[in-house]
């Protein structure tokens, strides 16, 4: 074969990303990152505002996540039976209405209730993008696809806490969290736009087993990746006391540098998971995270803060989209779904059970035990993979 039918025979094989569904469903991605994104900061100090204790904060902050969990396994089944778009759909409107509604909370209690319906909201979105995203990508380039995907709430995550606290000092809590349900409105308009897969159905008649809430094929990548965001509660809730604890500036530039690396490893790692699969990404992208973990334990100036966010913004940005594209690849077609699901499910899981330890654990001892404990979670990741791929290669002899 000459070597211009060998770049032709390339391209043929190379099926394009980029596509105008792709492309929509990345913008409607980041849109409702973006306003999700500026209420985490600014959400404790509304709390504050109507007068709620460092106690009720932890349990309108945690409520959500739990709130998302238990929504997950409903939104993959109904992924496969009621379609991607009516689940997607459903999904925005609620959150919307639910941000929207932060606007003219007057009390504790009210503002409470519409979390927990915020959280039902984000379940069903969030596992629906994920899911139309893998229908959407080709599937020999999934892992790269799942990155590129990834960096759409990335780039939120890097400017929209900071946006938000900035618009704080300047406009009410009314006007922004209007702002934060009109940037969601966006988003339910691009995806209004999108041409979704359609159900498959198949011709074999499926029994679900009565208590049908995961897909079995997606637990071992989704373990993985509950040790590894167990570490997410520390790092999001705690990290600016400990810095002020330690004296250590800079809190602001680790968000953006963890931010920053996130985005340039997601622009080649699912490159290499599509090639190489996940042993030359897992490992070398935990080895980075626990790192981090250690460094953020020992925090002895900002300099080691401002490593410790590459390390772990790099380290992250790789493992993700390469546990979630083993978690849906495992699955059935039509099973997707629910592998996305319960790969979000897990991934809840590790924030809220991590948050309420960590609490726990800086009452009890200081903050910088919590990294210590983070580092341990990640080794505990990194063994089990071991395992699972040991246990993977005498399968495969045997048969």
């Amino acid at each position: 074969m000459g070597a211009h039918a060998e770049v032709k025979h390339y391209e043929e094989t190379q099926e394009k990303i980029w596509t105008r569904d792709f492309i929509l469903i990345c913008l409607a991605n980041f849109f409702i990152f973006f306003g999700f994104q500026m209420t985490l900061p600014t959400l404790p100090l509304f709390v504050k505002e109507l007068g709620g204790s460092d106690q009720l904060i932890g349990v309108i902050v945690g409520i959500f996540t739990f709130s998302a969990l238990i929504f997950r396994p409903y939104a993959g089944h109904a992924l496969e039976t009621r379609g991607r778009q009516f689940v997607y759909m459903v999904g925005l409107g609620i959150f919307v209405v639910s941000i929207g509604s932060f606007a003219f909370a007057a009390s504790i209690a009210f503002l409470l209730i519409m979390r927990v319906v915020q959280g039902v909201g984000w379940g069903l979105s969030t596992t629906a993008t994920g899911t139309i995203a893998t229908d959407i990508i080709p599937a020999n380039r999934r892992g790269e696809g799942l990155g590129y995907f990834g960096l759409s709430g990335n780039i939120a995550l890097a400017f929209g806490p900071g946006l938000g606290l900035a618009l704080v000092g300047k406009i009410s809590f009314t006007t922004l969290f209007l702002i934060c349900a009109a940037l969601g409105f966006v988003a339910f308009l691009l995806s209004s736009k999108v041409r979704y897969k359609k159900v498959e159905q198949t011709t074999e008649k499926v029994v679900a087993p009565r208590f049908d809430i995961f897909e079995k094929t997606a637990i071992p990548p989704s373990i993985l990746l509950l040790f590894i965001t167990f570490t997410f509660g520390g790092i999001a809730t705690f990290l600016p006391l400990h810095a002020i604890e330690r004296g250590v500036e800079g809190i602001e530039a680790y968000f953006l540098i963890y931010a920053a690396f996130l985005f340039i490893s997601r622009t080649f790692a699912g490159k290499i998971y599509d090639k190489k699969g996940h042993l030359f990404v897992f490992l070398p992208g935990t080895v980075m995270i626990l790192i981090a973990m250690i460094l953020l334990a020992w925090l002895p100036s900002t300099s080691i803060l401002l490593v410790a966010a590459g390390l772990y913004g790099f380290g992250f940005g790789s493992v993700q989209p390469a546990l979630q594209a083993w978690a849906v690849e495992s699955a059935a077609a039509n099973r997707k779904g629910m592998a996305n699901a319960t790969f979000f499910s897990f991934f809840d899981l590790g924030i809220g059970i991590g948050a309420l330890l960590f609490g726990q654990i800086a009452f009890l001892f200081n903050y910088g035990t919590i990294y210590a404990v983070g580092a341990a979670s990640i080794l505990v990741s990194m063994i089990i993979y071991v395992f699972l791929v040991i246990r993977a290669k005498k399968m495969a002899a045997v048969s």
